[in-house]
């Protein structure tokens, strides 16, 4: 029997882990001789028999099943207690009451509207819920208030709100944010709901009855503002979190975020170092350094001592971790400016990497950087997912990095190293003065992309001849190339700017994929938006850019609008909630996007071979597509919902389920959302309509209560009485 299944080196790495992650580790890898030959019920009785041997008490430790409700049948999981399901970032449960047979009879079982949970509403609800030990916790409303909810009713049990006054108002990650994190002590005597606010600020609350944790840091919150190796004004820096804090073992992993950099007014003013901190106190463990200091390895990246004079570079996606190695994988994102690198010549370690850390000291492991000096934001958005897999008769402990670019990355979990090779490839070249763009970047040679990559007269619109040649005069107006060719230096007449293909928000972004570990398939949403990228010469010295639209025009004049499309300025006309995601695309074609559809679609990987098993377009058309009248007279299938579309899927013991990212109207003439579900082998459709009030914003999750599974995601609505929303499905 394997080493970490006995005895102490069991206790060690198995103590306080969600029992699914026990049952999926047995199920990869037992019996040595053949693994993945055993049945469920076999599964079953080895997590059973090794809770027995190493004397697991009921109710002693989190490897037991939740005290809400009965299991499923065979003992599976039937909880949610971490963002990405467990810290292997699966978003995957065995349950399978819920099934194609009867997905399209599901019903709301309950609602929480969240308008009232914040001074305004959300514009874009992004929480994944948790369900452990009988109760929902969620974060909820632009206040980011903290509610425990019946799970079964939607009953409110408490709430927890935290008023931050200017700090929360000058917050550059304001909402609900992604969530929240849960821990438990050995023998469940003290169990804890942890978040963090939009003022960056770590509470710690009693998951029973919300009350602050006295005992850790100052009356129940850490100010991760401090202790933090820089100086931070407390109410005004530049720094939050929308991800929920990672929990591994009795340590809290913390990364943290900014405003975008596209265009910064000003010199960055904080650093996104990661910090672990001791759940019990509060009291910081450790830090890594994701900007390096001189002596520091990396530091070297950093030409002409550009790593004095930056910023940003923070870890703002979620992250994975890995017990039994010790690891915890930490995705970074670009220092600023997003477009402009001439303040910071060089490779610039560690942006856009992968970062794997030990978790217990916060040193460097290893790392993979996967862009050179980056001029695109193709940050690295969300958490890797770990799984392991046999290639040569070798089992590999691996992991798959989804990317805003839509290349996967896939790399030996242990060591850093690729499983199939990554080449350096010679890339277009910087025509701005001063930037010194890298020669190559990265490029995997497999798995394929998710995605398209890069724009070409191939990729324009050609639903009717008319259309086609409009989209190829238009194009001419601006620089066009394959993946990597850097932001164009704007100007009046021409190049408008560099067509980015995927643009600056994916590819794939904070949702990441979803992975089956009983098949080893990977599924990936992503969005086809082409995105005109402007170059900013920002002088980061002064108080802000002279050329704030980006585009180099004599003085005095104003900006112009892009050919096919609109500009605004910041703030606009949009209210509070921002610019709807429409608003977001590129060039436009007599309203309709310039590339070819599908807009957006879902991708599934065997990740035993790294082939696409299937991509099809996910969403419906939009009404405005639909009805164009450029587009009369032809029979189109679903195109997708172009524009900033971040949607995570879920994967079942017998579905992908996710909902789409627009609302269409159905043959009743209601404007609507549909939650999709498809056959896990083949991507076919599950017949049915399940319709959402509004397009989904939020990750979906599923959990077992008192023998019902129900499904429960986030979604937003538009308009006045519009905004965040919580809605749980089960069948009647």
């Amino acid at each position: 029997m394997a080493p970490a299944l006995t005895g102490s080196s069991f206790t060690a790495n198995w103590n306080r882990q969600p029992l699914p992650s026990l049952a999926n580790r047995i199920r990869i890898t037992m019996p040595p001789a053949a693994p993945r030959s055993l049945s469920s019920a076999e599964v079953t009785d080895l997590v059973s028999y090794l809770l027995k041997m190493n004397d697991v008490k009921p109710g002693g430790v989190a490897l037991n099943l939740p005290l809400g409700g009965p299991a499923a049948r065979g003992g599976v999981n039937t909880s949610w207690t971490t963002y990405g399901a467990d810290l292997a970032s699966t978003r995957y449960s065995p349950l399978d009451q819920i099934n194609k047979d009867n997905f399209a009879q599901l019903r709301v079982a309950w609602r929480l509207k969240t308008n009232n949970l914040g001074p305004i509403p959300d514009r874009l609800y992004s929480a994944t819920p948790l369900v452990v030990d009988g109760v929902l916790y969620t974060t909820a409303g632009s206040a980011r208030s903290v509610v425990a909810l019946n799970p079964g009713t939607g009953q409110m049990l408490w709430m927890y709100q935290l008023d931050e006054g200017e700090r929360g108002q000058f917050a550059p990650r304001r909402g609900a944010g992604r969530g929240l994190s849960y821990w438990a002590s050995a023998d469940g005597s003290d169990r804890r709901v942890v978040f963090v606010t939009p003022g960056y600020q770590m509470v710690a609350l009693n998951a029973k009855t919300g009350h602050l944790i006295e005992s850790f840091g100052k009356k129940g919150i850490v100010d991760l503002k401090e202790d933090n190796d820089q100086k931070l004004d407390l109410v005004r820096a530049n720094i939050g979190l929308n991800a929920t804090p990672l929990v591994i073992g009795d340590l809290i992993v913390v990364g943290a975020a900014h405003s975008a950099a596209g265009n910064p007014q000003t010199s960055p003013d904080a650093i996104g170092y990661v910090r672990a901190f001791d759940i019990k106190t509060g009291k910081r463990e450790w830090i890594f350094h994701t900007l390096p200091r001189k002596g520091e390895a990396g530091y070297e990246s950093w030409l002409e001592g550009s790593a004095e004079r930056n910023g940003n570079l923070g870890a703002w996606a979620q992250m994975s971790a890995d017990p039994e190695l010790g690891l915890v994988y930490v995705p970074t994102e670009m220092p600023a400016a997003d477009y402009y690198g001439v303040n910071r010549p060089g490779d610039h370690l560690f942006s856009e990497s992968l970062v794997a850390l030990d978790v217990k000291t916060g040193k460097r492991r290893w790392h993979y950087q996967t862009i050179h000096h980056g001029l695109w934001d193709w940050d690295l958005p969300c958490a890797p997912v770990l799984f392991d897999l046999v290639r040569d008769g070798r089992k590999i402990k691996a992991l798959a990095q989804p990317a805003k670019s839509a290349f996967l990355f896939v790399l030996n979990r242990e060591t850093g190293e690729p499983v199939w090779p990554i080449e350096e490839r010679p890339v277009p070249q910087s025509d701005v003065p001063g930037e010194k763009t890298s020669p190559t970047q990265p490029f995997p040679t497999w798995p394929p992309p998710f995605d398209r990559q890069g724009v070409s007269i191939d990729d324009l619109i050609d639903f009717t001849p008319a259309l086609r040649s409009e989209a190829v005069e238009l194009v001419k107006k601006y620089k066009i190339g394959p993946i990597f060719t850097p932001p164009a230096l704007a100007r009046p007449d021409g190049p408008l700017g560099t067509l980015m293909l995927p643009m600056d928000v994916g590819g794939a972004n904070w949702p990441g994929g979803s992975f089956d570990p009983e098949t080893n398939r990977l599924y990936i949403h992503s969005h086809t938006t082409v995105y005109s990228l402007r170059n900013v010469p920002a002088e980061l010295s002064t108080a802000g850019p002279a050329n704030t639209a980006g585009v180099l025009r004599p003085p005095g004049t104003a900006p112009a609008a892009q050919p096919g499309g609109s500009r605004f300025g910041p703030g606009g006309p949009f209210g509070p909630g921002g610019p709807p995601a429409r608003f977001f695309l590129g060039p436009t074609v007599q309203g309709l996007p310039l590339i070819k559809p599908p807009y957006d679609r879902i991708t599934a990987y065997d990740m035993n071979s790294g082939k696409i098993l299937w991509q099809k377009t996910h969403s419906s058309t939009p009404d405005d597509i639909r009805d164009n009248p450029a587009l009369k007279g032809l029979n189109l299938p679903r195109l997708g919902q172009p524009g900033r579309t971040f949607i995570g899927a879920l994967t079942t013991k017998t579905l992908v389920i996710a909902g789409e990212g627009g609302v269409h109207s159905n043959a009743k003439g209601e404007q609507i959302a549909l939650l999709r579900a498809y056959d896990k082998a083949t991507g076919d459709d599950i017949p049915g309509e399940v319709k959402l009030p509004g397009k989904q914003t939020g990750s979906p999750m599923t959990y077992l209560h008192q023998g019902k599974q129900y499904i429960v995601l986030a979604v937003t609505t538009t308009g006045d009485e519009g905004g965040g929303e919580l809605i749980a499905y089960s069948l009647p």
